[in-house]
């Protein structure tokens, strides 16, 4: 009963003071706020690595040039062929699907639209590999490269680019690098974000991209998918020997190629994100004690205005304890107020950052919790020393207080 009393009465208070107390709440309104979409983004980037992962798998690997370094400059020198894929595919025990690429950005032409896009030329069990469904058409077969022909099929992003319904484009023409291709199929979108979006990119078939497009026999990646009967490291060993035997590498001289466990890079940038969401939090939740310094302040402030009232309260015989629980509940009170009204702010700028930046955020229940709970703890902390000072007031001076 002594509680609900104390509320009301704080409650009260905080009516008759509404302005000063929005002031007062400011502080802790903009902190829990911010802390909410720190939190959010950085959970969100941590989703879409964790959806990136399941897309690509732990089982694929990919190989590329190594980086070479060259009057302190890196440069990466293109070592791979089609050559050292055909070595892979038949010399392996614990490979069970190779994949070469050829990766590049061409201008696609279509009508009066003009798109620069990522080019990859390939081989059929691209789509396999990768995890890539068709949605329209089919995707590229065995005869389109071995008959280097100008086929093309469009991500799943393509077609709105282009303003065009997917359906429609299966059989137009389209030009890359001023050449003329069919579209043959286009591919259920994958999901991705940023400039380098899979779902933006287009596939040609291998031999038409050597030959035809870029006049280049060499490949700028090898894509590998590890047997179900083996594992990375026994594949990774595997393909090392083969490649170094491949290009000549004599024994003690380091590779001219390097293999990438991708599963192992998601993870890797992972973790940095979690860090990264750490920190801006820990930036953000500053704002939280900055609050609960100007919660602080208003309460002594409070309790040098309200002292003839404290007096009034122990003549009629409040204890020590029941005006120290009364201005600690209504700090309190002050800072949960504060969190609820900084919740929904940060729900909010998460919900418009996602649907106008495109940022992938993700509010949950425990961010939520703990940044309100982090402001009921700021509000009782900042409020014992003026909840204290109140307490020690002598009712004689009290009363006698203008």
């Amino acid at each position: 009963m002594l509680i609900a009393e104390t509320i009301r009465i704080s409650l009260a208070s905080i009516r008759g003071n509404l302005f000063r107390a929005l002031l007062t709440m400011l502080g802790i309104i903009i902190g829990v706020g911010a802390v909410i979409t720190m939190v959010a983004l950085g959970t969100g980037a941590q989703r879409a690595i964790d959806e990136q992962m399941a897309a690509l798998g732990g089982d694929i690997l990919s190989i590329r040039s190594s980086f070479r370094f060259n009057r302190g400059v890196a440069r990466n020198e293109q070592t791979l062929t089609t050559d050292d894929a055909e070595a892979l595919a038949i010399g392996s025990q614990h490979i069970s699907d190779v994949v070469p690429e050829i990766n590049a950005r061409f201008q696609v032409k279509y009508g009066n639209r003009n798109l620069n896009l990522s080019t990859i030329g390939t081989t059929p069990n691209y789509i396999a590999v990768h995890g890539y469904d068709v949605a329209h058409g089919a995707f590229i077969s065995a005869a389109d490269d071995s008959a280097r022909r100008r086929v093309v099929v469009l991500g799943g992003n393509v077609p709105a680019l282009l303003e065009v319904e997917p359906a429609a484009l299966v059989g137009q023409k389209v030009q890359i690098r001023a050449i003329t291709f069919e579209i043959v199929g286009v591919l259920e979108t994958k999901g991705g974000s940023g400039w380098r979006n899979p779902d933006d990119y287009i596939w040609i078939p291998l031999s038409t991209a050597q030959f035809r497009v870029t006049g280049n026999e060499l490949v700028e990646t090898i894509s590998v998918k590890v047997s179900d009967t083996s594992t990375v490291p026994m594949a990774m060993l595997e393909i090392e020997g083969v490649l170094r035997r491949e290009h000549g590498i004599l024994p003690g001289k380091d590779n001219d190629f390097s293999i990438m466990n991708r599963k192992q890079f998601a993870e890797s940038r992972q973790e940095a994100t979690e860090v990264f969401t750490y920190l801006l939090a820990g930036i953000a939740g500053v704002s939280l004690v900055v609050g609960g310094i100007g919660i602080m302040n208003i309460m002594l402030v409070t309790v040098t205005e309200r002292t003839r009232e404290i007096g009034v309260r122990k003549a009629l015989g409040a204890t020590k304890g029941n005006i120290l629980l009364q201005f600690l509940v209504e700090s309190t009170i002050l800072c949960l107020l504060g969190g609820a009204l900084g919740l929904a702010l940060g729900s909010g700028a998460s919900a418009l950052l996602a649907k106008y930046a495109g940022w992938q955020t993700v509010v949950t229940s425990g961010s939520a919790m703990m940044a309100f709970g982090f402001s009921a703890a700021v509000g009782m902390l900042f409020g014992i020393w003026p909840a204290k000072r109140a307490a020690a007031l002598d009712p004689i001076e009290a009363l006698r207080h203008e």
